[in-house]
């Protein structure tokens, strides 16, 4: 306890008073008796309550823990493919989901040709766990205006609706894609090696091949699945020599129904890291053709496999068109010019492809080469002669980098070769990011 009297005699020091007189000592002592009166008040308030914590200045108060992070919300996984998937019944709304692409393009020879080549974005809505809407929808090109010029143009390639029954069987209808190839299906851009798809994958099998369709989908088991369509045909009139049925899509605008084409692809994924695959498509073309009303048909076998950190992909593809002969006499008659497509068109790839990283690395580096050869005039009817600067081959050699598995930076190298002795193919360089979400 604070010693009382010394405690007044420093006040009254300070006030200036002298401590040696009488006065003073008597003065001392009323104040000491005023003091004891104030402390015991002071105890008497202090015994009915809690001691007062006084804060020392300067002192630094610990922070309060910050609270836990909410729990990030898991991403749901959505089957662009549509095949049989076991959802709650509840009417819910899928993510939208996307891919977009950017080139740049140069022949040899040619300035740099930039390009932000594709904007997609996908949308689904899950109505019940039986009843599921897919769409994709594209922007080429960046601008799409009217008028004379050439611009970009916007696509609707996919707008379908799954109807699961069992896993084995479950129907589909609407703008579908055609199960043809590797690509046709898959065709985002960290999904495939090199700036630009596979040449095989755009004349002989023209991708991206979408038209109006249905039909049904499901996976049989033991690692086997299929999907088969009926859909609205080809155009004939759209044939020519250097791409050969590929300007015959008609994707959904301008269709015709009144002789369906077949399609389908049965796939085999029950060996790790292995998926094999074949297509088949026959369907009557001659809709715009009057007079004649050639088939089409094609069949296609694809394989995928993975031995440690290499890639192996390859693919062949034949297609046959039925009386060509008198479409390409019917369509000189109706335009002036001869498009000598050919009766039967051939293309095969094979790719290998590298893994430099580690696989525990966050980053993937793939170096890859591929050997394309495509031949739009492979065999032609009689009294035609095959044009030698559409039989061609390609060597694509490149570089993918993926610093994240969904964005893909591409390089690559492309020695293009024909058989013609008077028009010289052109090589060329491309550089392109993609990425997909």
């Amino acid at each position: 306890m604070i010693n009382r009297r010394f405690l007044i005699v420093a006040i009254l020091a300070a006030s200036g008073l002298s401590a040696q007189t009488p006065a003073l000592e008597l003065r001392v002592a009323e104040l000491e008796d005023k003091v004891r009166q104030l402390q015991a008040a002071l105890d008497a308030v202090l015994g009915n309550r809690a001691p007062l914590a006084v804060p020392v200045l300067g002192a630094v108060q610990p922070a309060a823990p910050a609270p836990p992070p909410a729990p990030a919300t898991p991403l749901t996984a959505v089957s662009v493919s549509g095949d049989y998937r076991s959802q709650p019944s509840a009417e819910t709304r899928l993510p939208v989901a996307g891919y977009m692409d950017f080139h740049v393009n140069k022949d040899l020879g040619e300035p740099f040709r930039p390009d932000f080549h594709r904007f997609v974005l996908l949308f689904g809505h899950s109505f019940s766990d039986r009843i599921k809407f897919w769409s994709e929808l594209e922007v080429e090109h960046a601008l799409v205006e009217g008028g004379p010029k050439e611009t970009g143009e916007v696509v609707l390639e996919q707008a379908y609706l799954d109807f699961l029954i069992k896993p084995y069987f479950n129907l589909r209808a609407g703008m579908v894609l055609a199960p043809v190839g590797i690509v046709n299906e898959r065709h985002e851009p960290p999904s495939f090696n090199g700036v630009e798809r596979p040449f095989v994958e755009t004349t002989i099998i023209p991708t991206t091949w979408h038209d109006l369709g249905l039909g049904v989908t499901g996976d049989l088991g033991r690692g086997f699945r299929y999907r088969a369509y009926v859909t609205s045909s080809l155009d004939a009139s759209r044939f020519d020599a250097e791409s050969g049925i590929a300007e015959g899509r008609t994707s959904g605008f301008d269709s015709s129904l009144r002789n369906p084409a077949k399609v389908g692809r049965l796939e085999y994924a029950g060996v790790r890291r292995l998926t094999l695959g074949t297509s088949f498509y026959s369907g009557h073309a001659g809709f715009n053709t009057p007079g004649d009303n050639p088939r089409v048909s094609i069949y296609e076998f694809d394989g995928r496999y993975s031995l440690g950190r290499v890639d192996f992909r390859g693919l062949f593809a034949n297609t046959w068109v039925s009386r060509a002969g008198d479409l390409n006499r019917l369509l000189r008659i109706q335009t002036g010019v001869n498009p000598n497509v050919a009766s039967q068109m051939r293309g095969y790839y094979a790719e290998p492809a590298l893994h430099v990283l580690p696989r525990r690395s966050r980053s993937d580096l793939i170096l890859f080469t591929r050997f394309e050869r495509y031949n739009t005039q492979q065999q032609m009817p009689a009294g035609y002669v095959p044009f030698a600067d559409f039989n061609r081959s390609s060597w694509i050699t490149g570089v993918t980098f993926k610093p994240n598995a969904d964005v893909a930076v591409k390089f690559d190298y492309v020695v293009n070769q024909n058989e013609s002795r008077l028009i010289r193919a052109i090589n060329g360089i491309n550089l392109g990011i993609g990425w997909w979400f």
